[in-house]
């Protein structure tokens, strides 16, 4: 039996991100950290081999477009739940030409509709936008029927338990904002603006996504600061390659686990 989806519960997150879009590229390019942690993510991506690639929440379309340059020949379609993000995200692949790209608008759920009887050999996540989905569980076995077989997941998620951002936010006396990853909804980043999500344990991810096999893990910003301390990372900007260096190496450690993102590599058995 088909399972219903909340459409207000969606129509809250379609408005944080319609309201988002107009300036959401001036804010990333302004942004250091997100721009590495992007090129990492990217990066991951590239270590394998696939015709076919899908992105859920491609936002503006960077990502999308960036593969269909550097893979001509591989087909690039997403999903995003904002209309304006995918105005957007179209209008930055037609402006190169792109004939490899579709942008869908919609959710996760809507994959099987909108995507009926076709499969992909890579799926990516990136910044975290399976957080903001209503039942994560559910988004795995859409995902488990839309791979390929053998096929590869790239996923990142904001992680529950960013030690570092605690403590940060501990030495302010900010106790709520401290804590707010362990609640059952989170809010998002915003101070102002709530968005539905909810952050997710390494364990919990691997309980979710235990119809993959997991090939690697990694923890990002577990000594750096995270992308939104603009001023923490003004003031630390030329110690910034070491910092990165440093969580680099805590990847080889339980640390990992306590970074702000977590990226996770599956592949479908």
């Amino acid at each position: 039996m088909e399972q219903k989806t909340n459409p207000k519960y969606y129509k809250q997150i379609e408005s944080y991100y319609d309201s988002d879009a107009e300036d959401f590229d001036v804010r990333y390019w302004k942004n250091h950290v997100l721009q590495r942690i992007r090129q990492d993510f990217r990066e991951e991506v590239k270590r394998y081999q696939f015709a076919s690639m899908f992105e859920i929440g491609y936002g503006t379309g960077l990502d999308m477009v960036h593969f269909a340059k550097t893979h001509p020949e591989v087909k690039v379609a997403g999903i995003d739940i904002s209309g304006e993000m995918r105005n957007i995200a179209k209008i930055r692949a037609q402006k190169e030409n792109l004939v490899n790209v579709r942008a869908e608008k919609g959710s996760v759920e809507d994959l099987e509709k909108l995507f009926r009887g076709e499969q992909f050999d890579m799926i990516y996540v990136f910044f975290g936008a399976l957080n903001t989905v209503e039942d994560l569980k559910r988004a795995a076995d859409i995902l488990h029927q839309i791979v390929s077989p053998k096929g590869i997941l790239v996923l990142s998620f904001v992680n529950k338990y960013y030690l570092a951002g605690m403590m940060i936010e501990l030495l302010k006396f900010r106790f709520r904002p401290a804590f707010s990853r362990l609640k059952t909804v989170w809010g998002g980043y915003s101070p102002t603006e709530f968005l539905p999500s909810r952050c997710y344990s390494p364990k919990e991810i691997k309980k979710i996504f235990s119809q993959f096999d997991l090939l690697k893990r990694k923890g990002y910003s577990i000594l750096h600061p995270a992308w939104y301390y603009h001023g923490l990372n003004r003031l630390i900007r030329k110690f910034s390659p070491f910092l990165w260096k440093a969580d680099m190496l805590l990847n080889k450690t339980f640390a990992w686990r306590y970074g702000e993102y977590a990226l996770y590599v599956f592949k479908k058995d």
